[in-house]
């Protein structure tokens, strides 16, 4: 199971700012990964921990702007397309892919 969150956070004020930077901090610190700009993913090993998640979540949110999650299954969220296929290295790591790669990660034949 994954958790994708997305939000849109103001940032105009110091306050505003602060919030912001104490979410994202959070997020990371709880196993989010960034997909992209405002959009976050976590791991989750069912449905009940992906639940949980979300609960700390809305916990840990800010009071103010705009902040939506999804819970999706593992076979979902690969089938996302890249447009680019351009992966970060934690996207490439963390799949439920149980092929095991000794000696990197690098182009080379």
């Amino acid at each position: 199971m994954r958790l994708l969150l997305f939000f849109d956070l103001p940032t105009k004020t110091k306050q505003d700012l602060r919030e912001y930077r104490s979410f994202v901090k959070y997020l990371k610190n709880d196993g989010y990964l960034r997909v992209q700009y405002s959009v976050y993913a976590k791991l989750c090993i069912n449905k009940d921990s992906a639940k949980t998640a979300a609960n700390r979540v809305k916990a840990n949110a800010p009071i103010k702007g705009d902040i939506r999650f999804m819970i999706i299954s593992e076979n979902q969220y690969l089938s996302m397309v890249n447009v680019f296929d351009s992966y970060s290295m934690q996207e490439k790591i963390t799949t439920t892919d149980r092929t095991l790669v000794i000696g990197g990660m690098n182009d080379e034949d």
